[in-house]
């Protein structure tokens, strides 16, 4: 039997994933609980720096600065009541309440911190979710996949290289740069506008004068891109990137990559220089041996109260959570839904704390916002003040998918800090490069 929170004189609650969801959960736990002993809040995370996964394509195209725009959990921990612990979580002792962390090792193999274990009170998995491979041979050896910022980073280094290689080539020589990316949700689609900014930026500075025969393939499997978002969105986003240039693709299944590009259904080859793989979502696969009810992509079954149907001591957040609206429909894994999952698991767990009965989350659907670049924004936007949605572009919309990143910035920070930071972030645009060049 679970002992209740309201009996522990200083109950342990470990959230396991610093995302969107993970790190505005520590950070009001850490404001109402941690800074007051009444609870102690830790943080494990198998990076230093939290990034909004949103812009990671806005990383893998140096658009982004990781440096300014990073969160360092350590020292975010120091000012908002909880710890960090960095480490990889590869396994739960449900009856034992104690998770297992990975040793963890440096870039040459050496130990640095033995394997550990770590007992809780209540244990919050918020783990996010990686990129389904669906099986498809070759995906792991030759596809770029952003899931996390060293793999954009990663990227990022990657694509320079590649402009680098064209810039210093003869004229007789060059040849269109081939990316072609599978998955045409909002990260393929993004990453397509995204990434013929980036080429005119690197023409500013004298670079890549050569690279600006980008040849981008945007592939999918369905009848249209963005296949859960209205058919409308997909329709002005489709437009946009055909201006731009980019080949779309659809209704075109792969079912194997090699080393000069995808092969699909039909066994015909699309060739690439560079692979990206942006298809799809699962949750890492050690979540399905812990015992929790799981669906087909390891996501964890919840009751209403964002608690395992499984274990009463284990909440879950964000992409990792299974749990059905109102209508049946599942709950998407968006980085709106992590923030309403954070918000009301973090007053379940006080409410445990008083011994009171717990919310049960209800999802909204605020709308859904597609960022192309500086060329074009469109989406929908829904709520309390219009029947259905409105469909939105150009400025408006820009300035609305900013303000979601801004609102997860203020939620972090503080409505004192936050603004400060984000000030910050806007001065370093104007005196720094356009985009990263290193």
């Amino acid at each position: 039997m679970q002992t209740s929170l309201e009996q522990q004189a200083m109950p342990h609650i470990v959230v396991v994933g610093g995302g969107a969801g993970g790190l505005e959960l520590v950070t009001s736990l850490g404001r109402k609980l941690g800074r007051k002993n009444k609870a102690k809040i830790t943080l494990i995370d198998k990076h230093r720096v939290h990034i909004w996964k949103p812009l990671l394509h806005e990383v893998a195209t140096g658009s982004l600065d990781t440096e300014i725009d990073g969160v360092v959990y350590r020292a975010h921990a120091a000012r908002h009541g909880y710890q960090f612990q960095l480490g990889s979580v590869s396994g739960i002792n449900r009856a034992e309440n104690e998770i297992f962390i990975d040793p963890i090792l440096d870039d040459s193999g050496n130990m640095i911190v033995d394997a550990r274990t770590l007992k809780y009170d209540r244990l919050v998995l918020a783990i996010g979710s990686i990129s389904n491979d669906f099986g498809t041979p070759g995906v792991s050896q030759y596809c770029n996949m952003l899931d996390s910022k060293e793999q954009a980073q990663k990227f990022q280094k990657t694509l320079l290289n590649q402009f680098l290689k064209n810039d210093q080539a003869s004229d007789d020589q060059v040849r269109p740069t081939r990316l072609a990316i599978v998955g045409a949700g909002a990260t393929g689609v993004e990453l397509s506008a995204e990434l013929h900014h980036v080429v005119e930026m690197l023409s500013v500075y004298d670079f890549g004068k050569k690279s600006e025969r980008l040849s981008i393939d945007l592939i999918e499997a369905g009848p249209r891109i963005l296949p859960v978002l209205p058919e409308r969105i997909a329709e002005s986003a489709s437009e946009e990137l055909e201006k731009l240039g980019v080949q779309i693709r659809t209704n075109t299944r792969i079912t194997k990559v090699v080393n000069e590009g995808f092969i699909d259904a039909d066994d015909t080859l699309i060739p690439a220089d560079l692979m990206i793989w942006a298809a799809g979502v699962k949750v890492q696969s050690w979540i399905a041996g812990t015992g929790l009810e799981v669906n087909r992509i390891n996501q964890i079954e919840c009751m209403a109260s964002l608690k395992s149907k499984t274990d009463d001591s284990v909440y879950v957040v964000g992409d990792c959570c299974s749990i059905s609206m109102s209508d049946g429909m599942r709950v998407p894994p968006r980085a709106q839904s992590a923030h309403q999952m954070a918000s009301v698991v973090a007053k379940n767990i006080q409410r445990e704390l008083k011994g009171i009965a717990l919310l049960d989350f209800n999802y909204t659907d605020y709308g859904s916002l597609v960022n192309l670049s500086r060329f074009s924004t469109v989406g929908s936007l829904m709520g309390n003040l219009m029947k259905g949605s409105m469909f939105v572009e150009g400025r408006i919309a820009r300035v609305m998918y900013l303000s979601l990143y801004r609102m997860h910035q203020l939620a972090i920070h503080g409505w004192w800090k936050g603004p400060f930071i984000i000030a910050l972030s806007r001065i370093s645009k104007i005196i720094r490069p356009k985009i990263k060049l290193h």
